[in-house]
């Protein structure tokens, strides 16, 4: 009855154009439904002192009350059963569909606008005048649309057809209706990712000819603890799927998020931190295992793979637990404000932020050491030598730049020996130039800590000196200053250098952190692997704010749902162009990312760390 009690509340919201009494009582009658108990249950409406106005609308609470009932079981598992998609084609799908109603948001806005800047006002009055007149917005769709499949009967929480029967869609606002369709994506995407995942385990990891082929370490590295991940989403969906089948509508869903965020999900951070070995073991059984080869291929050809590669499988809970904080993120950015549903999904959100920063860092902590260990072994040292290997050392860039030598007149500008090469490697905390000699090897001639860089773009630069900037060293090796011209192979790389070597310096745009409601935008339309350290890697439907952009494309940018930073290139995305749909984009964020009563924080992060290290 606690969830019958939130989810009624929740449709009880009937008219944006109710009187505040009636608003209050329709919004409080939760606590008058016979049965009902006194819980913190999300989604829970006031106490039946605040709403004096309930007997102003019997018929509305009748109405609701024979419109909001539990589904029974079967329904759902019929739904879970019928979802015809693995994850890796749900998951493409419902990002190349988010785009393309970006697009024409973007577009519609567009025209509306004529091509003119609207003012702060405008959005708000054209809201007020056009909702009575456009009720079928009611039913619109959301920005994804879920599970479009030919196999699928339904594709959203209001295609049910207990949903289309039951008359709650007459109910409840055009927000909830998008809340409520949020909320089903979560569900019905993890069911589609427990399905691919199972496959995983039953067709390739317990395949017994695979069993014969592969050394039981091989296996372990290859497979990890995916039978730990397997058997958390089985709970984890098994108490989505009680969830949805209490009520129609949905009462919450972030709070079990954050249950097994807080509690189980430690075990993707375990797969995830193995991925590095996990790809070089099956890059390696590739090659030197024909009898691999020819059973994976073979395995890759049945029809329950849908011709998806065995690696797109091994992947899964990486992808998973990002998308998982996305789909939080979606869901936050329509409950009400101030409300507890806000609250468990913040709740939720800094808790699935915290593993997919842990997973995050695992990775990185494997092949960073490795890739510390290689360089350490290249360096030879001029000078007095800098221990390179370090616990909290990564490299951020490497690569060759032309330095100036000589004097700076113009017949010196005009000979081809006014460059020579050096060889530059940049990590988070230190500088090494070098010149590479012989053996695949690099002799260090000058370091500085990175926090004493410097650099300066040349203005008026002709020819000769195009894409040359001064990096100065305000104390080397020799506690000193020095002060380097530098010239790079193109702009981007020219700009990319500056970027990493002076972190701090301005950009031509103003980052997320400045919070200003209007600056430049992409969106990812195509994915991107980060070939070099200071790149960022995309995924669809990705929206960044562009910092800075290069003539010869490529842009420096920041990613809003995480305020992740690289360069990437300009071909991989399109720009969003009308300032109303860039400034949602902004505000949404900023709700996302707000931060509760910071002793709360500290209170909730000691019992986090307590948790996991009882684990």
């Amino acid at each position: 009855m606690e969830l019958l009690a939130a989810a009624f509340s929740a449709a009880c919201a009937v008219d944006h154009d109710s009187s505040t009494s009636e608003s209050d009582a329709r919004d409080s009658a939760a606590g008058h439904l016979p049965g009902s108990e006194s819980s913190s249950t999300p989604g829970n409406g006031t106490t039946p002192e605040e709403c004096p106005a309930l007997a102003d609308s019997p018929t509305t609470l009748t109405e609701a009350l024979q419109m909001i009932h539990p589904i029974p079981a079967d329904s759902w598992r019929n739904l879970i059963e019928q979802i015809g998609l693995l994850y890796q084609e749900y998951r493409d799908k419902s990002t190349l569909q988010e785009i393309e109603a970006r697009r024409q948001q973007d577009a519609e806005l567009q025209g509306s606008a004529d091509g003119s800047p609207a003012s702060e006002d405008t959005p708000e009055e054209e809201e007020e005048e056009e909702e009575p007149a456009s009720p079928p917005e009611r039913r619109a769709l959301p920005q994804i649309c879920l599970l479009s499949n030919p196999h699928s009967r339904f594709n959203l929480w209001q295609d049910l057809p207990e949903i289309q029967s039951s008359g709650v869609l007459e109910i409840l606002q055009p927000e909830e209706v998008k809340l409520q369709e949020a909320m089903f994506e979560l569900v019905t995407s993890e069911a589609s990712y427990y399905k691919s995942l199972n496959l995983l385990v039953s067709h390739f990891m317990e395949n017994e000819r695979l069993k014969k082929i592969l050394h039981p370490s091989e296996a372990h590295i290859l497979f990890s603890n995916v039978m730990d991940v397997l058997a958390v989403s089985e709970r984890f969906l098994l108490e989505l799927e009680h969830r949805m089948e209490e009520n129609i509508v949905i009462s919450d869903v972030c709070d079990i998020v954050y249950h097994y965020a807080a509690n189980h999900f430690s075990v993707y951070i375990t797969y995830v931190s193995n991925q590095t070995y996990q790809e070089r073991t099956y890059k390696q059984l590739l090659q030197e295992k024909a009898a691999f080869r020819e059973l994976i291929a073979q395995l890759e050809l049945d029809p329950k793979c849908r011709g998806l590669p065995f690696s797109s499988f091994l992947i899964l809970p990486f992808q998973r637990i990002t998308r998982l904080k996305l789909l939080v993120q979606n869901i936050l950015k329509r409950v009400e404000e101030s409300s507890e549903r806000e609250g468990t999904a913040l709740d939720a959100h800094r808790e699935l932020e915290m593993v997919v920063k842990a997973c995050n860092e695992g990775v990185r902590k494997m092949s960073r050491t490795e890739q510390m260990i290689s360089i350490q072994k290249k360096m030879e040292f001029k000078i007095k030598s800098v221990p390179i290997i370090s616990h909290s050392r990564w490299l951020l860039k490497q690569g060759e730049l032309q330095q100036m030598s000589g004097p700076k007149t113009s017949r010196t500008l005009r000979t081809k020996k006014l460059f020579r090469e050096i060889y530059l490697f940049l990590f988070n905390d230190l500088l090494v130039i070098c010149r590479q000699i012989p053996g695949d090897k690099y002799q260090v001639f000058d370091s500085a800590s990175r926090g004493l860089l410097r650099v300066e773009e040349l203005e008026d630069q002709g020819q000769t000196l195009a894409n040359v900037f001064i990096l100065r060293l305000l104390e080397n090796a020799d506690d000193r200053e020095a002060t380097y011209m530098l010239k790079a192979s193109s702009q981007s790389e020219m700009k990319r250098w500056m970027t990493s070597l002076a972190p701090n310096r301005r950009t031509k745009f103003v980052s997320f952190t400045s919070r200003l409601l209007d600056c430049p935008q992409v969106q990812c339309v195509h994915p991107y692997v980060a070939q070099q350290p200071d790149e960022l890697t995309l995924e669809l439907a990705d929206i960044l704010n562009i910092l800075e952009r290069t003539e010869d494309g490529w842009i420096f940018g920041e990613r809003l749902h995480d305020q992740e930073r690289g360069w990437f290139p300009s071909s991989m995305t399109e720009e969003i162009l009308n300032p109303k749909i860039r400034s949602q984009n902004l505000k949404e964020c900023f709700r996302v990312h707000k931060m509760d009563d910071p002793q709360r924080s500290q209170n909730k992060d000691r019992r986090k760390l307590g948790s996991r290290n009882r684990q």
